[in-house]
């Protein structure tokens, strides 16, 4: 991985962290939403999400906030692509020990 990939993906994350579950009220990447973030050789970002839910009706709703998201935090982005994915299916220990404690969950 080149160093302005890694400077991209940690921008990405970022931008990731502005996008708010509005179900659970704690960022995509606190909640292990972000199942992966990729920069192709043009500059392209790819980014696979999840919903805590299959069923979850607000999964285009995030998907966009994420894309917007990442579109005004990496502008020089060749393109940016967020896909909503269900495998593997998210379970709560893909939570951030903050997020866990945010909800008063044990942190396990």
């Amino acid at each position: 991985m080149s160093d302005r990939s890694d400077a991209v993906r940690d921008a990405v994350r970022e931008a990731l962290r502005a996008v708010i579950d509005p179900e659970m009220g704690i960022d995509v990447v606190e909640l292990g939403l972000v199942y992966g973030i990729d920069v192709a050789p043009d500059g392209a970002v790819s980014v696979r999400l999840t919903m805590t839910s299959p069923a979850c009706p607000l999964g285009e709703y995030l998907r966009e906030t994420a894309e917007s998201a990442i579109r005004v935090a990496v502008p020089e982005a060749g393109g940016v692509d967020v896909a909503l994915v269900v495998e593997p299916p998210w379970t709560a220990e893909r939570m951030s020990p903050a997020a866990r404690r945010q909800l008063g969950w044990p942190e396990g």
